[in-house]
């Protein structure tokens, strides 16, 4: 199985316990640069704190929106941010990335990660969909749940 989520407006304890919750062993992150404004999701604190709780963490940068596709979809030019990531996509670098995770979601519970809660406005649903089109692996899109905290 393939999950993806978006960790925008969320929180990491409640990202975690998302995963967690679904039985998630590896986090795949398909940003381009895996940094983040919120406390906890760029790579070496999300990194530890995956670890912490048995999840492996890896990034693959080939995967990710380039600077112009994240430009083109904030202003809503989704077909202009679709064309391209779709340029990016057909990489060989790209591909070999995508091989990856086929392999790795053979034998564990994978989950694709990116910013954007919405899938359909991600490049994650485009990377599942090519996935999808060449294999019968599962791909469900999960978001981050809101847990009460322990008192």
């Amino acid at each position: 199985m393939i999950y993806t989520i978006g960790y925008e407006g969320s929180e990491l304890d409640n990202f975690l316990r998302t995963l967690d919750g679904v039985g998630v062993s590896v986090l795949i992150d398909v940003r381009d640069r895996a940094q983040s404004r919120k406390k906890g999701f760029s790579k070496s604190a999300l990194s530890q704190a995956l670890e912490e709780v048995g999840i492996k963490y890896l990034h693959f940068p080939k995967l990710g929106d380039p600077k112009e596709g994240r430009q083109a979809a904030r202003s809503g030019d989704i077909a202009l941010f679709r064309k391209i990531y779709s340029n990016v996509l057909s990489t060989r670098e790209a591909q070999v990335e995508i091989n990856k995770i086929k392999e790795i979601a053979k034998e564990k519970k994978v989950c694709l990660m990116c910013f954007e809660r919405n899938p359909k406005e991600c490049h994650r649903k485009m990377i599942t969909d090519e996935i999808d089109s060449s294999t019968s692996i599962g791909i469900r899109h999960i978001g981050v749940q809101k847990y009460e905290q322990a008192a």
